[in-house]
């Protein structure tokens, strides 16, 4: 019997069988509806790993741990390993050569360009638009002087340094060029350098440099000298002589050819004095501190007299000339530059011989000397009156240098 034939009404929260039905059709259509709406799309971009993936990333994840690396290292060829550090070490030599010889060739270029900017006096064979065509020559001999020293550049003339046309000749048949070097005056167009530039106008063998002159300048004098001279003339050696000394060009010349295949070599008397530390002395060295204690000497180095240098040392001076040390001498200064650097110092007594006897007696064993002077005048004592002595009783004669073949 039925709750309405009881006479009881039925519960309001009681639902019908077909209204729950149609309730939970409907939920579910609505919930299809918002789940396909709102999924979040697979990117396009990203790739899913598949298991064979997954096991190719962690046999390379394996591959990175180092006791794994350690263990392949090991079973390497011992003898492999050895060879390809060999050739990684040959590949990185050859590799630095290379690289040197760039660096001298843009700063000869550089040090040319320079010389242009600044006026420097360049050889007439030297073509400025074509730099490679410049002509080759053995050596540049510059003849260190002085505002006062005329009397010794005209006793210079009249004995080893060729005259005129002679003087041409040697440049070209024998590649050898040869200058009188000096810089300005305190006073640009004074009378000192009215007096030079008369002097160069009758004979044309000076080298004029950008440089105040001066006794205590003497070091800075050197840097520019190497440095013009490269600007001006390609040489394989260049040469500093100071101009009380008497120089036989072709020893000269043929003492130098046999160090041609060396790239860095510097020639001289090599010699290593005291550092004086004592004011008022000739020679003070105001930076003796630098030397160590009291009564040190010098590094060894050429004197001053005359020496060489080769090309790439020369160029090497050009580029690094404003960071360069200035000592108080001279030939210290210049033996400084090469400190620390694979030079080869050849230490050659025949480029330091005394005037005669000394010199008169190896000429007449067969051992004729490049460079004569006194070591007590730091050249030859009075040499005005006495060069033209020295070049009859050490000469070589002139034949020798016209007939020598410098190869």
């Amino acid at each position: 019997m039925s709750l309405k034939m009881r006479g009881e009404q039925a519960p309001k929260g009681v639902v019908s069988k077909k209204w729950t039905l149609l309730l939970c059709v409907g939920c579910f259509c609505a919930g299809m509806l918002f789940t396909s709406r709102w999924t979040v799309p697979e990117s396009k971009g990203i790739a899913r790993t598949t298991a064979m993936e997954a096991e190719k990333l962690k046999l390379v994840s394996e591959g990175c741990n180092p006791k794994i690396l350690h263990q392949k290292e090991v079973k390497r060829d011992s003898k492999d390993i050895i060879r390809e550090v060999f050739r990684t070490h040959n590949a990185i030599h050859t590799l630095d050569k290379t690289i040197s010889n760039l660096e001298m060739e843009l700063a000869a270029a550089r040090a040319a360009h320079e010389s242009l900017v600044s006026g420097a006096p360049l050889s007439e064979d030297i073509k400025i638009d074509e730099p490679t065509n410049r002509r080759k020559y053995l050596m540049v001999i510059g003849i260190n002087t002085a505002f006062s020293s005329r009397k010794r550049r005209d006793s210079v003339r009249s004995t080893w340094m060729p005259q005129g046309e002679k003087r041409k000749r040697l440049e070209e048949e024998k590649g050898i060029i040869v200058r009188f070097v000096i810089g300005h005056s305190a006073t640009p167009g004074g009378i000192l350098d009215r007096a030079v530039e008369a002097e160069d106008r009758k004979h044309g063998d000076f080298l004029r440099l950008e440089h105040v002159e001066g006794y205590l300048e003497l070091s800075a004098k050197t840097k520019i000298y190497f440095a013009t001279a490269v600007a001006s003339w390609d040489a394989d050696f260049y040469v500093k002589v100071d101009d009380d000394v008497h120089v036989n060009i072709a020893t000269l010349g043929e003492t130098l050819v046999r160090h041609r295949p060396k790239r860095r070599v510097y020639i001289g008397c090599m010699k290593s004095g005291p550092v004086l530390s004592q004011k008022g002395v000739r020679y003070h060295e105001p930076e003796h501190w630098k030397f160590g204690e009291a009564g040190n000497k010098y590094f060894r180095h050429a004197t001053g007299q005359l020496y060489a240098v080769s090309k790439d040392l020369a160029t090497y001076i050009s580029i690094n000339q404003h960071v360069l040390h200035k000592y108080a001498n001279e030939d210290v200064s210049l033996g400084s530059w090469f400190i620390g650097l694979d030079v080869e110092h050849i230490d050659d007594r025949r480029l330091c011989c005394g005037t005669p006897p000394d010199c008169e007696w190896k000429a007449q064993a067969g051992n004729i000397c490049v460079a004569s002077f006194d070591w007590s005048c730091s050249g030859i004592c009075r040499s005005v009156e006495r060069i033209k002595e020295v070049h009859r009783r050490c000469g070589e004669g002139e034949n020798a240098l016209w007939s020598a073949t410098f190869r």
